[in-house]
């Protein structure tokens, strides 16, 4: 687990929001099956649930990321 938190950590913002767009449609489809009954893995729903939630804080902390560069060089630039 810990490995594929490293992992995606090092992915560029267009990467995590193209793995994050592929984990919701797999998330979406999993869903479709279990409303039509067949599912071969319940837990797998739960965790792109949770996949999804981790790659939302990555993308999150990227943004918050540029926000503060662009504060930082607004006070560098005023001083």
């Amino acid at each position: 687990m810990a490995d594929k938190k490293k992992k995606d950590s090092e992915l560029s913002y267009d990467e995590l929001v193209a793995k994050l767009n592929k984990t919701k449609k797999d998330y979406m489809d999993i869903r479709f099956q279990a409303v039509v009954g067949h599912v071969d893995n319940p837990l797998q729903k739960r965790t792109l649930r949770r996949e999804i939630a981790r790659l939302n804080t990555l993308i999150h902390q990227h943004d918050l990321e540029k926000i503060r560069a662009a504060a930082r060089e607004a006070i560098t630039a005023g001083n």
